[in-house]
């Protein structure tokens, strides 16, 4: 089933207390964290009350950021509801086990916290990954008879086996366990896209898959908005006058930022062109020891979401690289920002995914075999020859987003889930 910018509920709804679980929320800049923040804000907009249980703000250099520690637990009001704030106990990234414990104990503290929510929510959600923060979110609603709505950004643990992240025989069967544990008890399963759709539905083996909806990726038309190029981010780092070819997102096992290297190394000669990789992650220094010398290729920190909008303007270029098998498991949702914000994208994704049809459909860029280093260097090429057609790509993205689904109408696609199940 998939909800649409003009399925919305015929009326509000009577209001509903939601219970909502989720590994980041605002002012965390993880982008699932962008995500929920949305939503919950369209839900209280629309005048139902929200508890938010998630964790102190820790993913930009994955240490609690300052000013929040202290305490490992934190609970605020807010004009909708509450937020509970847990201890994150962050680790590496490419450090599995550690990753494993730190899961465990924020998803103990999330059971305790959902349990200790005083009034029966009319429906529990829960952001996966991490795929574990599931066991709250269906204890917390099984024991009060509410409905269980698991939302999957990413398909756990697809995308860890991908990346070789998780060899161990053992270790992918219990996850994959628990992934169908999990599924068979939810009472809908909400998806990004008609891949990920089909991805779970298929390991329901036929036990009810209509629960699994598609409540499409949404952008801010609104917040990222076309701008001139040449602006302050651009003065501050030394772009002003260059082409800048941008990558800006979480640099880590799922990106092949190598692309970004290779496509380097080959232009060295070009002094108006330059490489960007805007943002940090568990790859990033050995990304930066594999990029040493190559002037041409700057490495800047992750931004403030306050300036979303002037980062996505300072390229001429945006690329979206994702490792081979990924993209029919994970969307990111960098790529409707930059086409909102009217500039045009190369793609190295799997053929025939979300993120290579979306492209196609737009007319906002090209898309090539994923690590494929001469395809993706070759089509750069041919995009930057030619700058009429870069501009006509961007503004044709631009367009394409603006008939797109909005925070709000996403916002009531999840009201009107709430409230079939609440009836049901």
């Amino acid at each position: 089933m998939g909800v649409g910018q003009s399925e919305k509920p015929a009326m509000t709804p009577k209001p509903m207390d939601l219970l909502i679980l989720c590994p980041h929320f605002a002012p965390d800049l993880a982008p699932t964290g962008e995500v929920m923040t949305s939503i919950v804000t369209a839900l209280a907009e629309r005048g139902h009350r929200l508890h938010v249980i998630t964790a102190l703000p820790w993913y930009r250099d994955h240490a609690v950021e300052p000013g929040w520690g202290g305490r490992p637990w934190r609970t605020e009001r807010t004009a909708w509801g509450k937020i509970t704030r847990l201890h994150p106990f962050p680790t590496d990234k490419a450090n599995i086990p550690a990753r494993a414990v730190a899961f465990a104990g924020f998803t103990s503290m999330a059971t305790v916290a959902a349990l200790v929510h005083r009034k029966r929510p009319d429906a529990v959600m829960v952001m996966s990954p991490p795929l574990p923060l599931g066991i709250s979110g269906w204890l917390a609603a099984s024991t009060r008879r509410a409905p269980f709505v698991f939302n999957i950004q990413d398909v756990f643990p697809d995308v860890a086996v991908e990346l070789g992240a998780i060899t161990n025989p053992r270790v992918i069967a219990v996850a994959s366990w628990l992934e169908r544990f999990l599924y068979k008890r939810s009472q809908a399963i909400t998806v990004l896209s008609e891949d990920l759709r089909s991805n779970v539905a298929n390991k329901l083996q036929g036990n009810r898959p209509e629960r699994v909806h598609v409540i499409a990726n949404f952008v801010d038309t609104d917040r990222v908005q076309p701008s001139k190029r040449e602006n302050s981010y651009r003065a501050e780092y030394g772009l002003s006058g260059k082409t800048v070819v941008l990558y800006a997102g979480n640099v880590g096992m799922s990106q092949s930022l190598d692309l970004m290297v290779e496509a380097a190394r080959r232009h060295q000669d070009r002094s108006d062109l330059v490489f960007v990789i805007n943002g940090g992650g568990s790859s990033l220094q050995d990304l930066e020891r594999s990029a040493a010398g190559l002037e041409n290729l700057r490495f800047i920190p992750m931004q403030p979401r306050e300036r979303l909008a002037e980062l996505l303007a300072a390229g001429d270029l945006h690329v979206v690289p994702l490792k081979r098998g990924l993209a029919r498991s994970s969307v990111p949702s960098k790529l409707y920002s930059i086409l909102a914000a009217a500039r045009p994208v190369l793609a190295s994704v799997d053929a025939g995914t979300e993120v290579a049809e979306t492209i196609r459909r737009a007319g906002a860029g090209r898309s090539v075999d994923p690590e494929d280093q001469d395809a993706f260097c070759f089509a750069l090429d041919e995009m930057l020859s030619d700058p009429a057609a870069l501009a006509r790509m961007g503004a044709d993205g631009r367009a394409f987003v603006e008939g797109w689904v909005s925070p709000a109408a996403v916002g009531a696609a999840y009201e009107q889930l709430f409230e079939q199940l609440r009836s049901s």
